[in-house]
């Protein structure tokens, strides 16, 4: 078993036992989705690296609900799904600063792209080289988003 899903149990176990409901409520969820994706297609056990995925797809699927719910005029189901963000937050590694973001993006396109012109086109293999150097440190909305403004888009 990875560490990763390991501290989640043990989590999910000391709130229990603190009686935090709101909290083994969420931990239930994220341990039920590491739990789908191990089962589904061929049964294997998580890698920390596969976890963390599953803990950034959990994460934006709270955040994109929490949106949804606000528009709606649902604020107390959007303050419940930001509830659960705060939680699952705690797995993943600290994320990088605007600044450090935007340092990485530029080695990465001065990498990829060279002393060439920047264009939207670069936009897909600048992405895959960001995101491999990243890794779980930055969401892939910010990354895109800081690839965008500095391919010019």
């Amino acid at each position: 078993m990875s560490e990763l899903k390991d501290r989640i149990v043990s989590d999910m176990t000391a709130a229990m036992k603190a009686r935090e409901k709101d909290k083994v409520a969420a931990l239930r969820m994220l341990k039920a989705a590491i739990m789908t994706e191990e089962v589904s297609g061929e049964k294997h056990e998580l890698t920390d690296e596969q976890v963390l995925a599953v803990v950034a797809r959990e994460i934006k699927k709270r955040r994109e609900s929490a949106e949804v719910y606000a528009e709606n005029g649902r604020q107390e189901l959007a303050d419940k799904e930001l509830s659960e963000v705060e939680f699952f937050t705690e797995y993943q590694p600290e994320q990088l600063s605007d600044n450090e973001l935007d340092i990485l993006v530029e080695s990465t396109i001065a990498e990829v792209v060279g002393d060439g012109e920047r264009n939207m086109k670069q936009m897909g293999p600048v992405m895959g080289a960001a995101k491999q150097k990243a890794g779980a440190q930055v969401e892939g909305g910010r990354l895109s988003a800081a690839v965008k403004k500095a391919l010019g888009a």
